[in-house]
């Protein structure tokens, strides 16, 4: 993934309107997401990581969440307050 303007990814339109399934169809490239945008793909891996979702999945969902973050290429999740 390349994408320049990552650091207001939460506020994109494909990261809003992002849902469990259609992240992991983008993310494993099946169905619906076998022909994502770059934005798509940092969109569903993002709403991965900052739902958890990538830590309860296969293993392989954690590990690239993992490497994609250290590339710089998704932001660190969001801190959820109590009551949100």
């Amino acid at each position: 993934m390349e994408i320049e303007d990552i650091k207001n990814i939460r506020k994109w339109k494909s990261y809003k309107e992002m849902t469990s399934y259609m992240a992991c169809a983008i993310a494993e490239g099946f169905c619906e997401g076998e022909d994502a945008t770059e934005k798509e793909k940092a969109s569903a891996w993002q709403y991965l990581l900052d739902t958890g979702q990538c830590w309860h999945l296969q293993g392989w969902y954690g590990r690239t969440a993992e490497q994609l973050l250290e590339e710089g290429l998704l932001l660190p999740p969001k801190e959820v307050k109590a009551g949100q």
